[in-house]
């Protein structure tokens, strides 16, 4: 059970975490103050085997209708996929996820919409990045420095994603033995060392929790990590890097309510001090943001 006291305790243990300040950049000319306003990353999924319906755009004239929406709504940058993380998920080579992307990407920027590319492909990667994509979230780790050098050579940016193995599509079992939070932070400074000995200066760091791990299947156990990872968001800030996080479902408490769960999730991130939330509840997450007061 979450409990004032325990909150109190966390915030005791690791009170110079909580005062950690991150970099603030500018993402194609738009300047971000994460410090003082965290900001709002709306989502288009491009795959129909992606469950969340109302993310699902399977044409690109309802992709970039979607995308003026989100960005009327508020969110300041539309995230892109094209092949969904679902373990179960059918894989999109290179030239589907182009043959996707690319459409939706150019109109989006020809508006003036930041746009995100999520990609574990090298090719994927510099096809969006040459076409005008401003982000790269980068959901694996094989050939990752090769990435590096292409968005550094764009002045992109880039999500680093946890991932326990070579990408989002081929994790196994999470491990517990350790101190999750003590685990991420390794991990990501070894990431971001990478990062920006290839030239980036424009990182964020992202658990992953939306991830398929073969042992989180468990709606509990899967559910206490989620919000213990939230929770201890701000002891990630100490790399120096604002922190994204995408919100999970727990449809198996929420049920028919499960647009709820995002909002739900987004009051433990922002307690945790999440500086970029990525999110297919805009409109939503906005107004629970705007009543905490840190919007």
């Amino acid at each position: 059970m979450l409990t004032l006291e325990h909150l109190a305790e966390l915030a005791e243990k690791n009170s110079a975490a909580a005062r950690a300040r991150v970099a603030e950049f500018a993402i194609g000319g738009r300047e971000f103050r994460f410090n003082a306003k965290p900001a709002l990353m709306g989502v288009i999924n491009l795959s129909a085997d992606s469950w969340y319906r109302e993310s699902v755009c399977l044409t690109t004239e309802s992709a970039v209708r979607h995308g003026h929406t989100l960005a009327a709504q508020g969110a300041d940058i539309v995230d892109l996929g094209a092949e969904s993380t679902l373990a179960h998920a059918a894989r999109a080579d290179d030239a589907a996820q182009q043959g996707k992307l690319l459409p939706v990407l150019k109109e989006l920027r020809d508006a003036n919409i930041l746009v995100s590319v999520e990609t574990y492909s090298p090719a994927v990667t510099r096809a969006c990045l040459e076409a005008g994509a401003n982000i790269l979230n980068l959901t694996g780790i094989d050939r990752s420095e090769e990435m590096f050098l292409v968005v550094a050579a764009h002045d992109a940016a880039v999500i680093l994603c946890h991932v326990q193995g070579a990408n989002v599509r081929t994790v196994g079992d999470f491990n517990f033995t350790a101190d999750p939070t003590a685990m991420l932070h390794e991990y990501f400074a070894r990431q971001i060392e990478t990062a920006t000995r290839c030239g980036v200066t424009k990182i964020f760091v992202d658990p992953g929790l939306g991830f398929y791990y073969r042992n989180l299947q468990d709606s509990a156990v899967r559910v206490r990590h989620q919000m213990n990872i939230f929770l201890n968001s701000f002891r990630l800030r100490t790399l120096g890097f604002p922190v994204c996080h995408a919100l999970p479902h727990a449809f198996e408490y929420f049920g028919d309510e499960v647009r709820s769960a995002e909002p739900f999730f987004a009051v433990l991130a922002a307690l945790g001090k999440t500086d970029l939330f990525r999110t297919h509840e805009v409109p939503r997450i906005r107004a629970v943001l705007a009543t905490l007061g840190v919007f």
